[in-house]
């Protein structure tokens, strides 16, 4: 199979983030970034896929500013044959605009699979998938922790509140990845110096017009300090009390 990843590089979780001078975004001095975790899961699912079906292409995606390169070298050092760079110099907050450069360039790519992470950790939107899919009038699975393709068809899970669903759809396609599918592969040193040696294209990205913008971002306010009201049962009546009056919960 043909499949395309789209990823994104996405600040490390564990970082301590601090508002940027501009106050419309974060200070990324002195911050590590990597593979998104979500688009993570969806290379690796692509690898095996492909590992499992046989002779294929894995191809994944970027787009921003040459930065970016890192995060596609590092999807190629876990195996992807090559990456392609959509050049930005800066990533929209809207996801249609982003989902409008990567449709432009997808659509014609002969691809039979289009596979994203669920959403990316930095945003959360989870826009940019199903917009793609809109985009390309493809069948679109959301969320999916288990993928399997046969006989040109593709059958999905999805993890729903007390349940799950299985979806079976045509190909070519577009799913978004959920975390559980699959753990990404660490990327061995032949790996590492293989990915340099691969193909990765760069070139302008098509964006559409960006209709969202971000004016400002605030970090949340630091949790109050907690209380010790007593010990054992002499303490519930307060505790109680305090929950109806101050915490207002009951």
């Amino acid at each position: 199979m043909k499949i395309a990843v789209c990823i994104k590089r996405t600040p490390d979780s564990e970082s301590r983030f601090k508002v940027a001078a501009s106050g419309a975004g974060i200070d990324e001095t002195g911050l590590k970034f990597d593979i998104d975790d979500f688009a993570g899961y969806a290379v690796e699912t692509a690898l095996q896929l492909n590992e499992k079906q046989g002779p294929g292409e894995t191809v994944v995606y970027a787009l921003g500013p040459d930065s970016v390169q890192e995060t596609l070298r590092k999807a190629m050092s876990m195996g992807a044959e090559r990456g392609v760079q959509l050049k930005a110099d800066a990533i929209p907050v809207d996801g249609i605009a982003i989902a409008k450069a990567l449709a432009a360039e997808l659509g014609d790519g002969g691809f039979d699979l289009i596979l994203f992470g669920k959403h990316a950790f930095d945003t959360s939107h989870g826009v940019v998938g199903t917009a793609v899919a809109d985009l390309l009038g493809l069948p679109c699975v959301t969320a999916a922790t288990q993928l399997t393709i046969e006989g040109g068809k593709g059958t999905a899970r999805r993890e729903l509140e007390g349940a799950a669903e299985l979806v079976e759809f045509s190909l070519p396609a577009v799913v978004t990845i959920d975390e559980g599918i699959a753990r990404p592969r660490y990327p061995s040193l032949k790996g590492i110096m293989a990915a340099k040696k691969k193909p990765l294209e760069s070139k302008p990205a098509q964006l559409g017009a960006a209709r969202i913008t971000m004016r400002k971002t605030e970090l949340p306010s630091d949790r109050p300090a907690g209380r010790i009201i007593g010990e054992g049962a002499a303490a519930v009546p307060e505790l109680v009390r305090l929950l109806q009056t101050e915490a207002k919960v009951l």
